[in-house]
């Protein structure tokens, strides 16, 4: 990263999904505390979500996971993430991807993003190998 932290991952997503994706990830990698946190959009209007999301982005580089592309997941999260070249959004998070984040967090932003896209897509199988 250009300021030598290495980047936060904010998994923003819909109920119980967010702190479940988190758990998995922690017990799996021991990832240190504060790697990975959890944000729910329960119970939150638009603007409690957006301020809620606005504090953990204010603490360095950070890429924001949701569940989605579209609703009110992503649309704080790409509303947070706006004109700030410290942040990203990565839609579509499943736990490869924050496996693999986790263990490379340090990279710049310009590698790191793209290793996460590419890590989610391969992470997509079927048994038996339908195409």
């Amino acid at each position: 990263m250009s300021e030598g932290l290495p980047a936060r991952g904010i998994v923003l997503a819909h109920g119980g999904m967010a702190r479940g994706l988190v758990d998995a990830v922690t017990k799996i990698s021991g990832a240190e505390d504060g790697a990975v946190v959890a944000l729910s959009n329960e119970g939150k209007s638009p603007q409690t979500l957006q301020d809620e999301l606005a504090r953990l982005l204010d603490e360095g580089p950070a890429i924001v996971f949701t569940d989605l592309p579209s609703g009110s997941c992503a649309i704080a999260a790409r509303m947070g993430c706006r004109d700030h070249p410290r942040h990203a959004v990565v839609t579509g998070v499943n736990l490869p991807i924050l496996l693999d984040f986790v263990f490379n967090r340090h990279l710049p932003m310009n590698e790191l993003v793209p290793r996460l896209l590419s890590k989610g897509v391969g992470s997509v199988k079927s048994s038996p190998g339908y195409s």
